[in-house]
């Protein structure tokens, strides 16, 4: 019998309770008694979240803006990402939009810069070799079109109809161990 997670638990727990207790209680006594306190106990499980969120700090990062008048350029620093957007780039741009997008979602994002409607550069700091995969299979870049310099990889993709030029930082020392790149098809193969 498939039951909903919550109520399995639940009754897997008075199962325990009855034979540590020795109750005599028949496994139909137990199903039922399972089946009619999960509404209590997600009502009480509800009370103690909305409780907890209550008194729970606010998380907040500070916001710093800069405006380049001469350059032409606003620079905005937010939880560790500095983003760099033209002042005559609408901010309901596609590459507007897509910045937005990834710096909200992916962690892995330190800066972005949009100087037109349509390009986007994006440094991102990928802490695993998957991480360096997903964004290039985000962006639909082939493990060929990457270039190394430094401690740096970079390649151009395109996602969303925004052409975006990626930084990964950091890259190379992932990359090291050659054999699990290779495997993720993450370094281009060499012909002997």
């Amino acid at each position: 019998m498939s039951r909903p997670p919550l109520q399995h638990q639940l009754h897997t727990r008075i199962e325990l309770a009855v034979q540590m207790l020795d109750l005599p209680l028949t496994a139909d006594h137990i199903e039922r008694l399972a089946l009619e306190l999960t509404p209590a106990l997600k009502a009480l499980l509800a009370e103690q979240a909305d409780a907890h969120a209550e008194t729970a700090p606010v998380r907040y990062a500070v916001v710093s803006k800069d405006v380049d008048q001469a350059l032409g350029v606003e620079t905005t620093q937010y939880a560790g990402c500095t983003t760099r957007i033209g002042l005559d780039v609408d901010l309901e741009a596609p590459a507007a939009l897509l910045a937005q997008e990834l710096r909200t979602r992916q962690p892995d994002v330190v800066a972005t810069d949009i100087p037109t409607a349509t390009y986007l550069g994006l440094t991102v700091r990928p802490q695993s070799l998957h991480a360096w995969r997903w964004w290039l299979d985000t962006l639909g870049i082939a493990a060929e079109s990457v270039t190394v310099q430094g401690s740096a990889a970079y390649a151009v993709g395109e996602k969303d109809g925004v052409a975006v030029q990626i930084c990964g930082d950091g890259v190379p020392a992932l990359l090291a161990d050659q054999g699990a790149a290779r495997l993720m098809g993450l370094l281009a193969e060499v012909d002997r």
